[in-house]
């Protein structure tokens, strides 16, 4: 108790004014139940997140956070239903490297929305790692997979949401294997590792932090995992780059955003409620046991420009290897 009064402590002295000062700003905010809108189903790192900020956002604020998950369209569904929401703070996305960075360029011109422009950042909550994976028939070592499904060609599969870091990052990865594999659309992380663990896909990429529990159990196979480091958790998994394949795999990044046009002040207050939120399960270890690092924004403004810089990003990655969704 004392380690978490220490750490907690001078992170809500910091940010009492900023709270304060968005309070006295805004209107009488909030005065009703919030809805926080999730682009995935149940499981997912993104859904996981929400779940964990949801009950300390909630009492700070003094209203109940009503989490929603709306999966479906690549998590379009959840971001059109957002940013077409009334710009007040009553509506909330916890949306992450793909809905907000990626989609805007694999479905512009096909959806109503447009996830940079239609939505305000609030705040960017986690960078997660993400594992390669192996299905449980699958060889154990990377090598002998690569080998594994060299030898059959089209008839293995891997599973990931339309249009999302994951898939791209597949593709990336089979092409530097050399390998052959059937993209099997679902509708988030959680459903991902169904299929994995029912051998109704073998190989690909999905967040540490759904995917921790069944590799300490040895009910999949961990090969690689992305980041600079090995994660302790799981110390005997090499990184992409020890593995053969340098560059290729994403952090998955998560944030909170908010329509466009709502009040500075009410994004204000939300960012410090949420900055205090996740500081508060920083110090209580809650992220470290779920392989969620923090990764904080200092400011809404900062975010924005953020998701605007990795929307770059993915679009000279996509435009390059002229990555189309039919």
């Amino acid at each position: 108790m004392a380690r978490l009064t220490t750490l907690v402590l001078p992170a809500l002295v910091a940010l009492t004014p900023v709270l304060a000062a968005a309070q006295s700003k805004g209107p009488d905010y909030p005065n009703r139940p919030i809805r926080m809108l999730i682009p995935f189903a149940p499981g997912g790192a993104t859904d996981i997140i929400a779940r964990m900020i949801e009950p300390r956002m909630s009492r700070a604020l003094g209203q109940q956070i009503v989490v929603d998950n709306r999966a479906g369209a690549a998590g379009n569904i959840a971001v059109e239903l957002t940013a077409q929401a009334q710009p007040d703070g009553y509506t909330l996305l916890v949306g992450n490297i793909s809905t907000n960075s990626i989609n805007p360029i694999l479905f512009a011109g096909r959806t109503k929305v447009n996830a940079v422009k239609d939505l305000a950042g609030v705040t960017k909550l986690v960078a997660i790692p993400n594992f390669l994976l192996g299905s449980p028939r699958m060889p154990p070592a990377l090598k002998e997979a690569i080998e594994y499904a060299k030898a059959r060609p089209g008839q293995l599969n891997y599973g990931a949401p339309l249009g999302s870091y994951s898939h791209l990052d597949m593709l990336a990865f089979t092409a530097k294997a050399g390998i052959q594999m059937v993209h099997i659309p679902t509708k988030g992380a959680g459903e991902t590792l169904t299929n994995l663990l029912r051998n109704d896909s073998n190989i690909q990429i999905s967040n540490v932090a759904s995917n921790i529990g069944p590799v300490r159990a040895g009910q999949i196979r961990a090969y690689a995992v992305t980041g600079a480091k090995r994660i302790a958790e799981a110390p005997n998994v090499p990184t992409m780059a020890e593995a053969g394949f340098p560059g290729i795999g994403s952090d998955n990044w998560n944030g909170l955003f908010a329509p466009a046009r709502t009040p500075k002040a009410v994004i204000a207050k939300l960012h410090a409620t949420a900055v205090i939120a996740m500081r508060e399960l920083e110090a209580e270890g809650v992220l470290e046991k779920r392989q969620t690092p923090i990764s904080l924004s200092a400011s809404p403004a900062d975010f924005d420009a953020y998701v605007l810089s990795e929307m770059r990003r993915w679009e000279g990655i996509i435009r390059s290897n002229k990555i189309t969704i039919d």
